[in-house]
């Protein structure tokens, strides 16, 4: 499909038309055809610059799916299923609950980004790219940052077993790469190294407290204890209805359904508005649509709210839009529009089965005690901010893949830029804030847990998923020299940080974070000069 730039412009809708490669797999718009067909070839910079503003607000939709929908609803679900809640086992599933429940939340968009680009062999290198990317922008520009803000004495041990497990993802991704292929076995590897990791991250903390002969150690001197949520949450716009102490009336009063709706649907806190910045107005104001459609399909159940968030009418509707929500989404509606015998449409069947679901729980419920069912509210919720997550992210790769094309990009050098800037946005200023407001040594360990899970699930799950009875074998062919200055430049990123840590002797100061930030841009200009062909092997 590349070669649609170098026929004459009054050629190029015909030339994406007829050309297979130029279809995209999935997706609800036609991105290639949008741009060659609809838009005139004059106005080719007004079509790109749309499409990267939509690019943009794709992975504003991305964050707050994950992180007010698709997370909340997780952690939800581990503590219906006694995950961290249990006194009795909760320092072996603390651990247990942040290595795979908070890491699946966290890498949510980077794994179903990777799933979405392993559907098609034409965009493989884009979730190549983007994990390898994403892993070199971490471990480099991340970490080095914190060490900046902050100057720390790191975890040894948890650092140590990271650092050697990522470094055994990379080279079997090393390994698969150059073989062109992975395997059914190997796939299932993956996801087997991954658990692998949990069960040693688990036995490792068991036998430290063990040692230590205490369950849950106090705060060491180098942080201050951790605040507890009540201390430090605040009204969120999804909870805009709820407000402090001080606000909250003397007497009860009983509220109607009506307004309880209209509260629970308005996802600005008005108090914290008159309070913030300008800035963070202009980026509300961008993510209120956004919330507007979570709050009206993504049912949130919150457990540490007396209620469990429970809003009756909402939750209610939820039970219709939420499944129709997952049908429509699903292989781009194609299941939600397929005519049962010709005649009745699943849309349809789902609307009428949810309506009278919806019925027999608002009738059957009030609007001050949630029902004993209400945690299955979590599962739908999980259910639908998954699908949500999935359907951006294909509209991402297919929109990346279209600028590929306009400016004869590879899918590797989009993937370990904007994709794995995008998804690593959100980390980046979390364990920034974190490691600013005192808490250096957690935003460092987050720095190498969490790509982690996103290589081996993503890598593993994605191309497992790929995988057909008659067909269980992916090509993972790469295409370029690219591929290799990048897995080489993560595998080396982590030796220089696994040896100069250890050399000085887990004391992380400024110097190392100026290393890393240097160490990251020199890749970036030796991965731009080698895609624009300045640096290339001689034939």
């Amino acid at each position: 499909c590349w070669e649609v730039r170098k026929h004459n412009s009054s050629e190029w809708c015909r030339f994406v038309r007829s050309n297979p490669d130029c279809r995209l797999e999935g997706g609800f718009l036609d991105y290639l055809e949008g741009v060659f067909c609809v838009f005139p070839p004059r106005l080719l910079p007004l079509a790109v610059t749309l499409y990267v503003l939509w690019l943009l607000y794709l992975f504003i939709i991305l964050s707050v799916t994950a992180e007010k929908f698709f997370c909340p609803n997780l952690s939800a679900i581990s503590t219906n299923l006694k995950l961290s809640h249990n006194v009795a086992v909760f320092s072996l599933m603390s651990p247990l609950h942040g290595v795979t429940f908070l890491a699946f939340g966290n890498g949510a968009p980077d794994v179903f980004s990777a799933v979405v680009a392993f559907s098609n062999p034409r965009t493989a290198g884009l979730a190549i790219g983007a994990i390898f990317g994403a892993g070199v922008f971490v471990t480099t520009v991340v970490a080095g940052g914190i060490a900046l803000v902050k100057p720390f004495t790191a975890a040894s041990r948890p650092f140590l077993r990271d650092v050697i497990f990522y470094m055994v993802a990379v080279f079997l991704t090393f390994v698969v790469l150059y073989f062109g292929r992975i395997t059914l076995g190997e796939a299932l590897g993956y996801l087997g190294l991954y658990v692998f990791y949990v069960f040693t991250v688990v036995l490792c903390t068991w036998i430290h407290r063990r040692q230590r002969g205490e369950g849950l150690p106090p705060p060491g001197h180098w942080e201050p204890e951790m605040p507890t949520d009540a201390e430090e949450q605040e009204s969120s716009g999804t909870n805009s209805g709820d407000y402090g102490e001080e606000y909250r009336p003397l007497l009860p009063s009983r509220e109607t359904s009506l307004r309880i709706l209209r509260a629970a649907l308005s996802p600005l806190d008005y108090l914290k508005w008159r309070r913030k910045p300008w800035y963070w107005r202009l980026f509300k104001v961008l993510k209120v649509p956004v919330e507007l459609v979570l709050l009206l399909t993504v049912p949130v159940v919150d457990p540490d709210k007396d209620d469990l968030n429970w809003k009756r009418p909402l939750n209610c509707l939820h039970v219709l839009t939420s499944p129709l929500l997952c049908i429509l989404t699903l292989k781009s509606g194609a299941y939600g529009l397929y005519q049962i015998q010709g005649v009745f449409p699943v849309w349809g069947l789902v609307t009428l089965v949810g309506s009278i679901l919806a019925i027999i729980i608002f009738i059957t419920t009030s609007n001050e005690e949630p029902p004993k069912y209400h945690c299955v509210f979590a599962f739908l919720g999980f259910l639908a901010s998954a699908m949500w997550i999935n359907a951006a992210a294909t509209e991402l790769v297919n929109i990346l893949r279209t600028l590929g094309v306009v400016f004869q990009l590879s899918n590797t050098v989009l993937g370990l830029t904007l994709l794995a800037w995008g998804n690593s946005i959100g980390d980046t200023f979390s364990d920034l804030t974190m490691a600013r407001q005192g808490y250096p040594r957690m935003a460092f360990s987050a720095c190498f847990g969490g790509i982690i899970f996103n290589i081996l699930v993503g890598v593993g799950l994605g191309c497992l998923l790929q995988m057909t009875s008659s067909q269980l074998v992916v090509k993972l062919e790469p295409d370029s020299l690219l591929v290799w200055i990048l897995a080489g430049a993560l595998g080396l990123s982590l030796v220089f940080s696994f040896v100069s840590v250890t050399a000085q002797c887990f004391q992380l100061g400024k110097a190392y974070g100026v290393c890393l930030i240097l160490y990251y841009l020199a890749f970036l200009c030796v991965a731009l000069l080698t895609e624009f062909r300045v640096i290339r092997l001689s034939a």
